[in-house]
Order: structure tokens, then C-alpha cells, then sequence
């Protein structure tokens, strides 16, 4: 279905700010550049103007996620036809065959003499690591409009876990000042989820079982997380919304980055701040050795969210349950569709044989 704006100034006699149309193309593209939270606070830029070769243009944007997933962005000032996303998906074959040395000479033209890897550990606050380096990608498509014929493709390739999305946005003009609005036709979480599951061209159904990434740091404790029943994420959207793919019941396979798999668990419960979180009779800050993103307990997208979950068995983080081929990923939740989380489960359920 189409998506409209429409704003109204605030006062007891309220005006319709008037929409206006965008000039240029280039000056979306400037303005991106300028500000890349108009697209996403998650996502780093890493090229412009990318040169394909090959293929039959150049891709106008090209972001990096906290997991070294890349995003592959369109922009068109007026309305999206079927032939953007045919172009897209010519583009993103040419960047599912991009390889890390690739990816770092994309990014050396857009930020001569900066680092990848240095500026993506400012950025995420993690080290850039080069097996999950385009070992996934998204599509975005930014636009005024979509016809119905583009907006059901779309939908189509969507829910087949091809994770392609479109930002809509609508300028208003109010006297001299103009302004920007924004609408996502999916949710962004579905596609990030869509992009997370199928890291590899291979794929099968899902079997089922959820892999949690729980980043332990000075910000969250897997001590804590033992003891007090949970998994947890936060520090920005990106990072806490696939906690809500877990639904009671769900069995969690649990992971620290660097160290291996430390628990399997049931979820018992959904999704809660921090500012909600109590342990016992008491708020969960004043209970938590961790920092938890304390400081944006009243921010509901940086803030830090938990889901309880009934241990069946966990480890300390010494003996953490790594092996050669085993699945990993930077995301929160993810629900893995290809055969290496299959086989990862099952030799999880050997190392932790009171799984259920």
C-alpha cells in the first residue's frame, strides 16, 4: 500500500506543511553523505558512487553493519519502478562477489587515508573481523514513491528471505526551511534478520533453534547473565530489536564473540528494559554488576533490553565451546538457514548434553 506524510505545525490553529519536491537526486545523496542517520544510526558508509564494472552503472551508496554485512543503497528523488530493482539486484550479484581486500579498496577511495578496520572499531566499538566481512547484504532502495507492481516484487523477494527493503521519503517546505521525512515499507529488523540467516548461498529451512550473540564486556556480564536468568542487547536498535524474535519457550543457543558457545537455555518471557528489569523484588540496575548502557536507560533505542531465559546448561566463559566450522555471527538473534548452524547444533547438543 502506498505511504503518505503529512505534517502540521503545532499550535491552536494548526497549518499543513506543504510538500515540495526534491530538486536533485545528488542532493539526497549529499545530504546521506552528510548524515548518515537519515538512512540508519546502525550503519557505516563505506563507498560512493561505487563503480561496478562490469555491470551496468555505478551503486550510489554502500553502507557496513555491526556484523560486516554490507548495505547496498539506490536512490531515485521520484518514484521506484521494477527496473531499480532489477538494476539493484545486478548490483548486489556484483557485491556478493566482492572479497575483504575488495571491500577495503572501496572504502580507501571514499575515505583516503583512513582505515577500515580502525574506523569500524570506532564506529561499533568491535573489531572488524575478516571471515564476517560481506558475508551477508541487504538492499535498500530510497524513494519518493513505488508503484504497486515494484511494491509487491519487493514483498515478494522479501519474504523469501532475500533481505531488500525501501526507506520512502517526502520533503515539506515551511516558509524558507525545508524538511526531511522518512518510512520504511518493512520493518528494517525483518531484513536484517533475513540477511543474518542465509550468510552463505546455501540454504535450508530453519531448524528451529535460535543462535544469541551475547557480547560480554565491561557493558554486559555473562556472570551476571548465569546467575540472574538472561540474554541481553542494547546500545542501539540494531543491536536489541531481534531480541523480539524470541517468543516463551524458544531454545536459545548462546555464544560470546571470541570465546565460543557458553549456554543453551529456554526463553521464559519477553523482551523488557532495563528501566523495567527486576531481579527479584529489586530494579535490575541496582542488582547488575555490568554497565548495561546505564546511561541510556530512558533513550528506547540505545537503551539495554533483556529477555529472561531458564538455563539448561552454560559454561564459564574458560571453557566456552569453540570448534573449526562452527556458526557465528554479530547479531543479537538470528534464526540461521543454512546447513552450518545445522551441523553446529548438533554438535552442540553433544557438548551439552542436558540441553533439553
Amino acid at each position: 500500500m502506498p505511504i503518505r506524510h503529512a505534517l502540521w505545525t503545532v499550535s491552536t490553529t494548526p497549518i499543513e506543511v506543504q510538500v515540495t519536491p526534491l530538486e536533485k537526486e545528488s542532493l539526497l545523496h549529499d545530504m546521506i553523505v552528510a548524515e548518515p542517520k537519515i538512512l540508519s544510526s546502525e550503519w557505516m558508509l563505506i563507498g560512493s558512487e561505487v563503480d561496478t564494472r562490469g555491470t551496468s552503472g555505478r551503486i550510489d551508496l554502500l553502507a557496513i553493519a555491526p556484523d560486516g554485512g554490507l548495505i547496498l543503497i539506490e536512490l531515485k528523488k521520484d518514484r521506484a519502478s521494477r527496473d531499480v530493482v532489477a538494476q539493484a539486484l545486478d548490483y548486489a550479484c556484483w557485491v556478493e562477489e566482492r572479497k575483504p581486500a575488495d571491500v577495503v579498496s572501496i572504502y580507501s577511495k571514499f575515505a583516503p587515508g583512513r582505515s577500515l578496520a580502525q574506523d569500524f572499531q570506532t564506529h561499533f566499538g568491535q573489531p572488524l573481523e575478516e571471515d564476517s566481512l560481506n558475508s551477508s547484504h541487504q538492499i535498500v532502495i530510497v524513494a519518493a514513491s513505488l508503484d504497486p507492481k515494484t511494491e509487491r516484487i519487493i514483498k515478494y523477494l522479501n519474504d523469501r528471505d532475500l533481505a531488500i527493503n525501501v526507506l520512502f521519503f517526502e520533503v515539506f517546505q515551511h516558509g524558507e526551511a525545508k524538511f526531511l521525512s522518512r518510512a520504511w515499507l518493512i520493518d528494517p529488523v525483518e531484513s536484517q534478520v533475513n540477511a543474518a540467516s542465509t550468510p552463505d548461498r546455501e540454504k535450508e529451512p530453519w531448524n528451529g533453534e535460535f543462535y544469541a550473540c551475547f557480547g560480554e564486556s565491561d557493558t554486559r556480564s555473562w556472570t551476571d547473565a548465569v546467575k540472574y536468568g538472561f540474554i541481553s542487547g542494547g546500545g542501539g536498535s540494531w543491536y536489541s530489536n531481534t531480541l523480539n524474535l524470541l517468543d516463551v519457550g524458544d531454545r536459545v543457543w548462546v555464544k560470546v564473540p571470541g570465546r565460543g558457545f557458553v549456554g543453551v537455555g529456554r526463553v521464559t518471557g519477553p523482551r523488557i528494559s532495563l528501566g523495567e528489569f527486576k531481579i527479584g523484588d529489586l530494579p535490575a540496575i541496582d542488582v547488575l554488576s555490568a554497565g548495561y548502557h546505564r546511561a541510556f536507560i530512558d533513550d528506547p533505542d540505545r537503551a539495554e533490553y533483556f529477555v529472561p531465559i531458564d538455563w539448561q546448561q552454560t559454561v564459564p566463559l574458560d571453557r566456552a565451546v569453540q570448534e573449526v566450522g562452527m556458526f557465528g555471527n554479530q547479531n543479537t538473534v538470528c534464526k540461521p538457514k543454512t546447513p552450518l548452524w545445522r551441523t553446529t547444533v548438533e554438535r552442540l547438543k553433544q557438548r551439552f548434553p542436558n540441553f533439553d
